[in-house]
């Protein structure tokens, strides 16, 4: 891209958001909103008016996804899904998909937003001068209103409470004879909305259900709506941290006796520490000798009314490598497969009755070859505008001594945000 116009202001975060949906509204803007209060806070970014675009296919190589990425200093917004890793690591699917592999875009205009100041850099004027004019604007009528078109019956489930627990129970079976030590299955839950805003209900969780990785992205006619509290990867000037999320306490009412149990569960602490081992060593083979190290083991965050158990895994990027080898040896992230990585993925395939798609995958902005940052697509919806579907997933990490009826619990917990639209 050529010349590029900016302007800059300081304002408050809920201001931003509010311009960032009406960018979605009237420009059909794709969003990563961040939120503050959480370990994986990052900059919340609006692309405008797409002037490149890459569908990630089955042909598709990580070549040519760096090529994309790196062969303008533009960043590049989307997904990558859960699928392309399949692919990535030689495990097969007949499963029918929706959605592409991955899509990944570039833009006319990029508005963003970080420590109380947002920038918005176009290459066309009469763009950024509009932009401009709705940032300075008033934004009281950009708050987000009534959701219609919310479903009025229960969803449909790929694995219903006796199907989950069975696979459970399977999964246990797997993990005795030595196939898997940890495993995450999930579920999916589906909706006929054929009067549904997707938008309108994107916006509305995000102002009820704050996350640091709310991401609204359009895909043909395929919308996706990822709540996701968890980071993937960040590279930022060759740093790397990923912050894998393992073990999970839902609650009615929060005091902080809950975090002791949390933390002192023999189940949820070998859940973590088993995904933790599993992302330094799915990082270590593109960083530096001896730069992988995890802190804050076991810290604990708030979302919803859940309480989540984390680490940070750091390293720093070899001078040989860029952000992109890094991205693709450890993808997907081994929070939503489980150890080892391959075999837990095959297992996932046979248990399983839906196609993850983009769910499990990654919500990712590449800046360059040494600055990136990637969610885990969890907490994740789809919505299809032709078909008026809406589809959510919800999953849970498998040990030895899991309980199916309480995994399926879990599941239910993760997914409650969604699953009580209909009673709204």
């Amino acid at each position: 891209m050529n010349t590029r116009s900016t302007f800059s202001a300081s304002l408050e975060r809920d201001r931003f958001d509010r311009f960032a949906a009406l960018l979605a509204r009237q420009l059909d803007g794709d969003l990563l909103l961040s939120a503050e209060g959480y370990p994986s806070l990052t900059e919340s970014l609006v692309g405008v008016h797409p002037i490149a675009e890459l569908i990630i296919s089955a042909t598709t190589t990580p070549a040519q996804i760096k090529d994309f990425c790196f062969n303008t200093p533009d960043p590049a917004l989307g997904y990558i899904s859960y699928t392309y890793g399949m692919l990535l690591r030689g495990v097969a699917s007949d499963k029918a998909t929706d959605f592409p592999l991955g899509h990944l875009k570039k833009y006319a205009a990029i508005a963003e937003y970080a420590d109380g100041q947002a920038t918005i850099t176009a290459s066309d004027t009469d763009l950024l001068n509009r932009m401009t004019a709705l940032l300075t604007g008033p934004l009281d009528h950009a708050a987000p209103g009534p959701v219609t078109g919310l479903p009025d019956t229960p969803p449909r489930l790929s694995l219903d409470q006796a199907g989950y627990e069975a696979g459970v129970r399977e999964t246990l079976e797997r993990i005795l004879s030595g196939h898997t030590y940890q495993l995450n299955l999930s579920t999916r839950f589906s909706w006929h909305c054929p009067d549904l805003d997707p938008l309108a209900l994107f916006l509305a969780l995000r102002h009820d259900h704050p996350a640091p990785f709310y991401a609204w992205l359009t895909s043909g006619p395929l919308r996706v709506l990822s709540t996701s509290p968890e980071r993937f990867l960040r590279v930022e000037d060759g740093h790397v941290l990923s912050q894998p999320i393992k073990g999970t306490l839902a609650f009615a009412d929060y005091s902080p006796e809950l975090n002791a149990h949390l933390t002192k569960s023999h189940k949820e602490s070998a859940e973590l520490s088993m995904i933790v081992d599993l992302i330094r060593n799915d990082i270590s083979a593109n960083c530096t000798y001896d730069s992988v190290r995890v802190e804050h083991h076991k810290s604990i965050f708030q979302v919803d009314n859940l309480l989540q158990m984390y680490a940070d895994v750091h390293g720093e990027l070899r001078e040989d490598r860029d952000c992109l080898d890094l991205l693709f040896d450890a993808f997907p992230g081994g929070s939503v497969t489980g150890c080892p990585k391959q075999s837990s993925m095959r297992i996932i395939e046979e248990l399983e009755p839906h196609d993850r798609g983009v769910y499990c995958g990654s919500i990712v902005v590449i800046r360059d070859t040494r600055n990136m940052d990637s969610s885990i697509a969890i907490r994740t919806a789809t919505h299809d505008t032709e078909t008026h579907t809406l589809n959510v997933y919800a999953g849970s990490g498998i040990v030895v001594d899991s309980k199916p009826a309480s995994e399926y619990q879990e599941t239910l917990a993760k997914a409650d945000k969604f699953l009580g639209l209909g009673e709204q």
